[in-house]
């Protein structure tokens, strides 16, 4: 899961996910990173991580990292926010296999970063929660 500084929209995708595919007995690896370092170490936006204590997920315990080449071999999905994010993660990429990785997270729109609007957080956890279910039932 990508977004642009791992503290909003990406942690939230990470920690549901993580959790959801728990309860189904997945055995996924799943992470999250940002395109940018500003944040690289920090715990999620603590906005954040009270729109996903409101809906029972537990995500303080991660923190920011920023997304690296090696994360094309490393994982199978690669799940952008919004079409910068995938913008910059296909210029990263060196080859069409690692192109081809790189998908959006809502498949034709953006999630919509809350970072500058307090009200948009709990809508984006609502959203980013209905998609993991649906990307869950899609791959497993």
């Amino acid at each position: 899961m990508v977004c642009l500084g791992n503290i909003c929209r990406s942690p939230l995708a990470e920690g549901i996910m993580r959790h959801l595919a728990k309860q189904q007995h997945l055995n996924w690896e799943i992470a999250s990173a940002g395109t940018g370092n500003w944040h690289i170490g920090k715990a999620p936006d603590k906005r954040s991580i009270a729109a996903a204590k409101a809906l029972g997920y537990d995500i303080s315990k991660q923190r920011a990292q920023q997304f690296n080449h090696s994360m094309f071999a490393q994982y199978d999905l690669i799940l952008v926010m919004d079409s910068n994010n995938l913008s910059d993660l296909q210029q990263l990429a060196q080859t069409d296999s690692e192109r081809q990785k790189v998908k959006l997270f809502l498949s034709e729109n953006d999630v919509i970063d809350p970072y500058w609007d307090n009200a948009l957080f709990a809508p984006v956890c609502n959203q980013v929660e209905e998609r993991c279910k649906e990307i869950i039932k899609q791959l497993s």
